[in-house]
């Protein structure tokens, strides 16, 4: 994910070789910011707000590069009590037609998003009585619609796995893969992270998987999620097969691509699988059989911010056609 554009669903942590997240605290600002203080002051209160709750890198990234570019327009020695919704307004109109920096849909949409966090913030925190950036109308651009698998080829990619369960060289990697990603929404970069303490099999006709972070600032993405009723017994060949140490996958991200290519072929799905294709899958599936909007964006591991533009997505996906 670049700065130009926030990845709606960021892939996780590079990898080596039905429940929800926890509720994030609101985070409230230091003592000592108040309407006088200078906007770099408060920028820089931003930036540990993010640290603390969580935000990725390249979030936190992007948000202090557009608010520097607020700063540079405004001057950053301007009390943040002065700025008023026509100062940001006008950077906006600033940014788009008269910077002489071209600034993509994106990029725009993106930074707008910027201001509406930072003066939210700063209001909720009751540093600023009322929000400046509240009234600006956010447009989001236009971009492609997520790609799904459809029912009839999931039913040939679960059929497919089944018959290599009881092949006469049993493999039951692909069948635990495709299910576990259909069934979870998990990233790719997560499910290369699962450890093996991290599924519990205390009821086998109700397995768990808990995600977990290494990293500090990404716990509030950790969760806990329910396996189905067939995930036992594909684990417990799993595992007499492949006899993993430590890791439920200890293989490179890019082999368990293969694995989805490679079913995908014997299934006979044209186009391949893809990760990101069985996550949107499984959210537009979840939200089809009544799974409420919260509980699904917990189930995704996704921040308020994010949820913003995909359910959208997952709501026109799963309407009827037209």
């Amino acid at each position: 994910m670049s700065a130009e554009q926030l990845d709606l669903f960021p892939s996780g942590q590079p990898g080596r070789g039905t429940a929800g997240e926890k509720t994030r605290p609101v985070a409230s600002a230091p003592v000592d910011l108040n309407p006088d203080s200078s906007l770099a002051a408060a920028m820089t209160a931003f930036h540990g707000h993010m640290i603390r709750q969580g935000f990725s890198d390249n979030t936190v990234k992007a948000f202090q590069a557009d608010l520097r570019l607020l700063g540079k327009y405004l001057a950053a020695n301007k009390p943040i009590g002065a700025v008023s919704q026509g100062d940001l307004e006008r950077f906006l109109v600033w940014m788009k037609a008269d910077r002489g920096v071209p600034c993509s849909p994106k990029s725009y949409a993106r930074r707008l998003t910027t201001l509406k966090v930072f003066f939210a913030w700063l209001a909720e925190s009751e540093v600023l009585r009322t929000d400046p950036a509240a009234p600006l109308i956010h447009q989001h651009p236009t971009t492609p619609m997520p790609e799904l698998v459809y029912d009839v080829d999931v039913s040939a990619l679960l059929r497919t796995a089944r018959d290599l369960l009881w092949a006469p060289k049993p493999d039951a990697r692909p069948y635990l893969l495709v299910t576990l990603v259909l069934q979870t929404g998990i990233k790719k970069g997560e499910c290369v992270e699962i450890k093996l303490e991290h599924i519990d099999l205390s009821n086998p006709q109700a397995p768990v998987l808990y995600i977990r972070y290494a990293d500090p600032r990404r716990t509030l993405k950790e969760r806990k999620l329910a396996l189905g009723p067939n995930f036992a017994p594909a684990y417990n060949q799993y595992l007499r097969e492949y006899k993993p140490k430590e890791y439920l996958f200890e293989c490179t991200p890019r082999n368990l691509e293969y694995v989805l290519e490679d079913l995908a072929a014997l299934a006979g799905v044209k186009g391949g699988v893809s990760f990101e294709q069985l996550r949107w899958t499984c959210a537009v599936r979840d939200y089809r059989n009544g799974m409420t909007a919260d509980q699904l964006r917990q189930k995704l591991g996704l921040s308020h911010i994010t949820w913003r533009e995909t359910l959208p997505k997952i709501q026109k996906l799963a309407s009827p056609a037209l």
